[in-house]
């Protein structure tokens, strides 16, 4: 079976795992340290916090900028719940935005129709590894007074004119899910320039504890959102080979973009000169004709693992009926959702891989036609 996404986990990181667990030390030890260094170095930003997962980064954010019952967060109908779900969790109101067919991130275009009084944020989502256009994002946020999170989660390593994203914003979110370019199981870190807002996303992740001088006490009620050092260890080691990983990533996505560019049904990802992709997922938008559902099952027969790309928000049972929307609301994410198709990517994956995967596509194609 080619898998759709595999993590890469040195025998170097597993060694060290095992060290850690022998230590005695499970929680908030040394690694957790050195996992959020390595990431401050990489980014080139002052604080980096890991948590459990990206969604507790996502919710931990917006609880640090009081996000609350009444208020408005922006965010694109093309994304994983996680995104509209915190927003939820903080009692605010997701507003969705629909996408363009280019990069399949935010439209911002539309943006500035959805602002009003309500609006205290945006949360921009890199989707699929690819950066959204972040100076003009950032031009909007500050032209309304609001805040900018920006959901990272498949992202860590992309950039926009020669800058990382996660570092435009207030904040930036990342996940180590296993299929992101690295994983520490699940985990997920936030990043911040701001040493105020770092302070308090510390004491929010650990039961809204604090230690001054010695003394300890409860400031606010936190969450237990704290990374396992085993886990933080598994993360530090993977920082090691992250720029590998990427680096072979670009190389399999341009031996996809070679073997299908050419078919007339498919529409590949489109590379901008301005940005960085590190493709989390290969995404390709098949034609309207071709029933994205079947390829999937025809490829699963050879052996071959794929799935859609991303959810169109806006249809979801849970919240089409709690603001009553339409499917419609949102054009090019009901395309992108209906017709999106994520093929196989990571160190997993070969050239030969990625040649066999694209004869059986073509050849799926040839016998839908016929």
């Amino acid at each position: 079976m080619i898998r759709l996404s595999k993590p890469n986990i040195s025998e170097e990181a597993i060694q060290e795992i095992i060290k850690v667990i022998r230590s005695g030390y499970l929680v908030q030890g040394r690694y957790v340290n050195d996992f959020e260094e390595s990431i401050c170095n990489y980014l080139n930003i002052k604080n980096a916090v890991v948590v459990s997962s990206g969604t507790a980064a996502l919710h931990l954010a917006l609880m640090v900028l009081s996000i609350k019952d009444g208020d408005e967060v922006i965010v694109p109908a093309f994304t994983f719940p996680a995104t509209a779900n915190v927003v939820e969790l903080v009692g605010a109101k997701p507003v969705f935005v629909d996408i363009n067919l280019t990069d399949y991130c935010i439209d911002i275009t539309k943006i500035e129709d959805k602002i009003n009084p309500r609006t205290k944020a945006i949360i921009p989502v890199h989707e699929f590894g690819q950066a959204a256009k972040m100076d003009d994002i950032i031009n909007i946020a500050e032209k309304y007074n609001l805040k900018v999170i920006e959901d990272a989660a498949c992202a860590l390593g992309a950039e926009f004119n020669g800058r990382k994203v996660g570092t435009f914003g207030e904040m930036g979110c990342f996940s180590f899910h296993p299929r992101k370019a690295i994983t520490t199981g699940e985990g997920g870190v936030i990043v911040t320039n701001n040493d105020e807002v770092s302070s308090k996303l510390r004491m929010l992740r650990n039961h809204g504890i604090s230690n001054i001088d010695g003394k300890t006490d409860f400031i606010v009620a936190g969450l237990n959102y704290r990374m396992t050092d085993f886990q933080a260890a598994l993360g530090f080691y993977q920082m090691k080979t992250l720029e590998n990983e990427i680096t072979h990533r670009v190389k399999m996505a341009q031996e996809y973009g070679k073997q299908l560019s050419n078919i007339k049904w498919i529409k590949t990802p489109e590379i901008f000169k301005d940005r960085r992709m590190v493709y989390q997922t290969y995404h390709i938008l098949i034609d309207g004709d071709i029933r994205r559902n079947s390829l999937i099952q025809y490829l699963k027969k050879h052996d071959i693992e794929a799935n859609i790309g991303a959810h169109a928000l806006n249809c979801t049972k849970y919240y089409r009926e709690k603001y009553n929307l339409i499917f419609d609301d949102n054009p090019n994410t009901l395309i992108s959702y209906k017709r999106g198709l994520a093929l196989p990517m990571g160190s997993h994956i070969s050239l030969n891989d990625i040649r066999e995967i694209s004869k059986y596509i073509l050849k799926w194609g040839v016998d839908y036609e016929n």
